[in-house]
């Protein structure tokens, strides 16, 4: 149980303890009644009925299979409100169609959220078996192709706060390496793309290229996802090309 400054006398402590779940969720793509209970150090009745509130607004959804707790709609509206997004959203999203029409693959645009990668829009794929979308989604940025270049096109003063912050690894082949990690930026700002090889999911694969703005700054990231199976480096690689068309289309209309 993590220990906790004392409320101020006018404080609601139901409503500190809410804040603080959705605190949680903003970090972790799911909480269960058991987890939320230790750390905000109450009963599991407590937690359980917070949860079902929250749940009950909007701000959370529960899982059927495992009953935890993920971010809910509202969560998610609230998290991609940020200034400049609805207007990356906006402008993006009628490009990302055309790209995963073209494609058939799922399409994502993600934006630099120290020290993780939030994902801001989805387009998905029509095909049967296909990468689910993960709008409002916040990933460790070293784990992603889309965060692997916006962290190469961060300055170096916070490409390397944001490494020496932790690699957390996610799957087995998730860089967690510093020095590994170095030496793939370097190749990322020397190609231009990035490549996610089933280092944020089992069975994942992805291609990113970064989304510039009139002034030639990455504001964002734009990425396919694809199963493993159809998604080899070479296939990858020869999605660039379209990824990089798309990315400068969304940049222009910003």
């Amino acid at each position: 149980m993590q220990n906790k400054p004392e409320l101020p006398p006018y404080a609601v402590e139901s409503v500190s303890n809410a804040l603080r779940l959705l605190l949680m969720l903003r970090d972790r793509d799911s909480l269960r009644v058991t987890d939320a209970a230790a750390e905000l150090g109450v009963a599991r009745s407590t937690a359980h009925r917070l949860l079902m509130t929250l749940a009950h607004e909007g701000f959370v959804q529960q899982e059927r299979n495992s009953r935890a707790y993920r971010p809910g709609p509202a969560l998610l509206e609230f998290a991609l409100s940020s200034a400049g997004i609805p207007q990356l959203r906006q402008v993006a999203h009628p490009l990302m169609e055309t790209l995963g029409a073209a494609l058939e693959e799922t399409v994502n645009l993600m934006v630099l959220e120290s020290p993780s990668v939030r994902f801001v829009e989805s387009v998905e794929c029509d095909r049967p078996v296909r990468v689910s979308g993960r709008r409002g989604a916040l990933l460790p940025v070293h784990a992603t192709a889309g965060g692997k270049v916006l962290l190469a096109a961060a300055g170096p003063e916070e490409a390397r706060s944001l490494i020496d912050a932790g690699l957390p690894r996610l799957t087995e082949r998730t860089t967690t390496s510093a020095r590994g990690l170095h030496e793939e930026l370097a190749d990322v700002r020397r190609s231009g793309y990035a490549l996610n090889l089933g280092e944020s999911l089992d069975g994942l694969h992805a291609a990113a290229v970064p989304v510039p703005d009139a002034a030639g700054r990455t504001v964002a990231a734009l990425a396919v996802s694809v199963p493993a199976d159809r998604g080899g480096v070479s296939r990858l690689r020869g999605h660039v090309r379209a990824l990089r068309e798309t990315a400068e289309r969304i940049g222009g209309l910003l």
